[in-house]
């Protein structure tokens, strides 16, 4: 019998997938459900260097690539035939801010050389993420709106903001499927913060299981709306795999999970770890967070193609702590 269409267990893509930015937080984790989904040979992993630990990304075939080479990406492209490019290298929130003009190089360049690529060579898809960080000081901050005013003031969001339009543009232009989240904070286990204003939601989890306190650079009362890694990877296979007619919005979708404050994450642990204490000195970063939204408005997504979180805060947390303590003992 043939694979149904959209069953994870048995889905075939008719040509390989390429990952490119495949050693970050989301890269190492979309390959793997990839990977699952399909025979492994097929999702091409590509980042500018090998993963630290070569065992991450050993299920399948890896490929060195600076995406601003896009000589390496044609050669690439015509090596494997992609019929999905997922476009996931990027500079970081508080990193892009230490160094801006390298930041909008990657974030924007990087897009445009994908895109045109994808165009050139036939690509049937391209993913590209954006993120909550398009938002702005002057965007309504509690169930923020899918079309709302947005002025983000991070090199990170203004990068993400003009990616937007330029993923619209693409697909008015030239008929490309693409297709975009605004990821909230991403929180996961298999690897370390990579320099996200959300990043002391990941990092606050490893210090628990290590027995240490922590020192928070956001203020207790900070909300931010988060989402644990496997909601994220189910809304950006669902996303991928939704009938084209579906896919109302081509800029980039409005995604949502949970909202919850530094001091409610440490209520959240305390329930596991009962010693646990957090002390709070906001930096930089703390300026960021205030500019970006407290919740989302995700029913665009939920209306278009079925959108439905799996995760909370308390599920999470123990999921977070179970694992965590598992990779410590192994």
């Amino acid at each position: 019998m043939a694979p149904t269409p959209g069953d994870p267990e048995t889905s075939v893509l008719p040509g390989s997938v390429l990952v490119i930015g495949a050693c970050g937080q989301l890269g190492l984790e979309l390959v793997a459900a990839l990977r699952q989904r399909y025979e492994p040979h097929l999702v091409v992993a590509a980042d500018v260097r090998p993963p630290k630990d070569p065992n991450m990304l050993a299920g399948g075939p890896f490929e060195l690539l600076d995406v601003l080479d896009r000589t390496r990406l044609d050669k690439l492209i015509r090596q494997y035939r992609p019929k999905q490019i997922y476009h996931l290298a990027a500079l970081l929130s508080a990193t892009a801010e230490k160094n801006p003009l390298f930041g909008w190089q990657l974030n924007m360049d990087g897009l445009l050389i994908v895109l045109e690529a994808a165009v050139a060579h036939g690509v049937a898809q391209v993913y590209w993420p954006s993120s909550i960080a398009v938002f702005g000081p002057d965007t309504p901050r509690d169930h923020t709106p899918q079309v709302t005013i947005m002025n983000p003031n991070t090199v990170y969001g203004i990068s993400k903001l003009a990616g937007e339009q330029w993923c619209e543009w693409y697909h008015r232009k030239h008929g490309l499927d693409v297709r975009s989240l605004r990821y909230p904070g991403l929180i996961g286990y298999k690897s370390l913060p990579g320099g996200g204003t959300t990043d002391y939601a990941v990092d606050i989890y490893h210090k628990a299981v290590a027995g240490e306190n922590y020192e928070c650079f956001l203020s207790e009362d900070t909300y931010l709306p988060m989402m644990y890694m496997p909601d994220a990877l189910k809304a950006t296979l669902d996303l991928m795999h939704a009938p084209a007619e579906q896919i109302k919005v081509r800029t980039s979708y409005n995604l949502g999970a949970m909202s919850f404050s530094p001091a409610e994450i440490t209520a959240s642990i305390q329930q596991h770890v009962p010693g646990f204490e957090v002390t709070y000195k906001p930096d930089g970063r703390q300026q960021i967070a205030n500019s970006w939204p407290a919740s989302i408005d995700d029913s665009k997504a939920r209306q278009d193609w079925g959108w439905q979180p799996d995760f909370d805060l308390d599920k999470m947390t123990a999921d977070m702590l179970l694992h965590l303590k598992e990779m410590k003992q192994a």
